[in-house]
């Protein structure tokens, strides 16, 4: 294997492959990148057994086809330390691969390349495209509710949920869920709903990788795998074999109190009351009256917070409390100028949602204060 390649064409792939790599591997070979040379393209490959990463770059000339597996980081810390003009040359050459560019020589350990895991190509039951800017925000919108390393495994995820010409992700920790709604016009999905729940790793890398642009993402989903492709990189994940709770229970309905507030203005608020809540409970109190919302919080030192807020309401008083840090993380994730909440009494969730795009709903769980 020998080729001629420029730094941006090489360094491109190599840092959205590398994300994939763990450091810390109990098998060595999972921290190498497997590097395949063609006739006219290079493609490297990287997977820590649940999430495999194939992204391309093209060189400028092919002396020699072949393969290689070498240790990733190095490979790209070597690549991202020359000059941004600099052409690399990639060879085999005594079981090492030599990573040369001008006076530069590098050689790198190499193992086996059948010891690189291979993923299956299974068929898939349903294909789709979808912008990319759209499957980003479908997982954005949602991915703060997500579990960590919770023991009910199903919730260290996201549901993804396609059919009837729709997409759907859902989120949830069992405190607040995290809803968030897309239209598809295009693929094999007028038929009934299928669900998929993508690892929390592989949804966070999915996000990463996924850029803001109309460029079209191609995502293929089978019984017990997701693959997204693009003209830069092929993703795929296994996935969570469980199943997903009834999200729609978990959504209060017969709401009859609805206040319209600046998202900006309530999220400040709700960051300055924090800095005085439970250091372990993060609770915030809620006063709702005639246009008036009141947060109070305070902690064991016997320290207060206060904020009146002026809201768009006109219901009946209410009382409730709240985790403070899940309402944050809703306002941070909105995007509107202004948010709706709807609640019907204290001991019931709230839905929050855009005043402008109900879309994206999330629910959040009262607390005992």
């Amino acid at each position: 294997m020998e080729c001629i390649i420029s730094k941006e064409a090489l360094l491109q792939p190599l840092q959205l492959v590398t994300g994939v790599v763990e450091r810390r591997q109990t098998l060595p070979i999972l921290s190498n990148a497997l590097i395949v040379v063609s006739e006219d393209k290079l493609s490297i490959t990287g997977t820590d057994l649940e999430v495999e990463l194939v992204a391309w770059g093209t060189p400028q000339s092919v002396v020699t086809t072949g393969a290689v597996t070498t240790p990733a980081r190095k490979l790209m810390d070597i690549c991202r330390s020359l000059p941004d003009e600099a052409v690399i040359q990639l060879k085999l050459e005594e079981n090492r691969l030599l990573v040369k560019s001008g006076r530069s020589r590098y050689r790198l350990s190499l193992l086996p390349v059948d010891d690189f895991p291979q993923t299956e190509q299974k068929s898939s039951d349903i294909e789709f495209p979808l912008a990319q800017s759209a499957l980003k925000n479908l997982i954005d919108s949602i991915s703060f509710a997500m579990a960590q390393q919770d023991v009910r495994f199903y919730l260290n995820g996201l549901l993804m949920e396609v059919g009837e010409n729709r997409i759907r992700t859902v989120a949830t920790d069992g405190h607040r869920l995290a809803l968030c709604n897309g239209e598809l016009v295009e693929g094999d999905v007028s038929g009934p709903i299928t669900q998929v729940i993508i690892p929390r790793k592989g949804a966070v890398e999915l996000s990463r990788l996924l850029n803001d642009s109309d460029a079209v993402a191609n995502v293929t989903m089978g019984a017990n795998f997701v693959r997204v492709g693009t003209d830069d990189f092929l993703f795929s994940s296994k996935l969570v074999d469980g199943k997903f709770p009834d999200y729609q229970n978990v959504i209060p309905t017969g709401g009859d109190k609805e206040l319209i507030a600046e998202r900006r203005l309530l999220k400040d608020s709700f960051v300055r009351a924090s800095i005085l809540s439970s250091d372990k409970f993060h609770g915030v109190r809620l006063y709702l009256s005639d246009q008036l919302l009141k947060l109070k919080a305070n902690n064991p030192e016997q320290e207060e917070a206060e904020e009146d807020i002026e809201v768009d309401y006109s219901g009946d008083a209410v009382e409730i409390g709240f985790n403070v840090t899940y309402m944050i993380d809703v306002m941070n994730t909105l995007s509107s100028d202004k948010i709706r909440i709807t609640l019907s009494g204290p001991d019931n969730g709230v839905i929050i949602e855009r005043e402008d795009n109900p879309d994206a709903l999330y629910v959040v769980m009262p607390m005992k204060i």
